[in-house]
């Protein structure tokens, strides 16, 4: 089974998962065993010099009542990172999706996306100084990005699910009033749809109280910011 999203253009169309698998590069996410195999990301430089991020899995597996059997969670990530690109959040693009079966490991699956290139985690982002440099008018406009971003996954019934603040990367360029603020979210491998986007809501909005370092007057901006993108209030928020 074979997923391709796009791909470097001099390497043959059944040809990519291979040249993928063979890239190597410095691991940013050393591989990890669970959910029956291992799964770890690597950076690496592609043809074009543009940085990407390989994530390599063996055997590792979901399963769901469509999959009972097991299915690769990078299939799961693929499909949440169209998805909620397709409602306007800003996520990494992919490059190369596949899945393969492996007598020896069962499945073996990569996803391929660039780099969030001028990007940073937005606790690096304070720690670096970034609010204090831009101001608090820029910053707002940092709040308000990342609220737009969530409600309109959420809009869309997908959940993060896994929504730590270590997820929010941000972009700041330009000066003073002129300055461009783009807000981005990563790691979606436990995305999914809910029946409702109250309930994808509900969960990702605590979960991102419970995992970060808000204080009470920007998590306050940040919750209006939402409900006034969501179109409506969140319950126990």
């Amino acid at each position: 089974m074979a997923v391709q999203c796009a791909a470097e253009t001099e390497v043959a169309p059944q040809d990519r998962f291979d040249y993928f698998w063979n890239q190597r590069g410095e691991w940013v996410e050393e591989p990890n065993v669970r959910r029956g195999g291992e799964s770890g990301v690597q950076r690496v430089v592609g043809s074009d010099g543009q940085l990407l991020y390989v994530k390599r899995q063996t055997g590792h597996i979901h399963r769901t009542w469509l999959h009972p059997f097991g299915r690769p969670t990078v299939l799961r990530e693929r499909d949440a990172l169209i998805g909620v690109r397709e409602l306007g959040v800003r996520v990494p693009e992919i490059i190369f999706c596949g899945a393969q079966r492996d007598p020896v490991h069962k499945w073996r699956a990569l996803l391929v996306t660039k780099s969030l290139d001028g990007f940073e985690e937005i606790e690096q982002w304070y720690a670096g100084g970034g609010r204090e440099r831009y101001g608090e008018a820029v910053h707002d406009r940092v709040l308000k990005d990342l609220a737009e971003n969530l409600a309109r996954m959420h809009k869309g019934r997908w959940q993060h699910s896994c929504i730590y603040i270590k997820h929010v990367f941000v972009r700041v360029t330009g000066e003073g009033d002129a300055a461009k603020v783009e807000v981005a979210l990563i790691d979606l491998e436990k995305c999914r749809q809910r029946l409702s986007a109250q309930r994808a809501a509900i969960h990702d909005m605590k979960q991102l109280r419970r995992h970060s370092s808000f204080n009470a007057t920007d998590w306050n901006k940040l919750v209006y910011f939402y409900k006034t993108a969501f179109g409506s209030a969140i319950k126990g928020l």
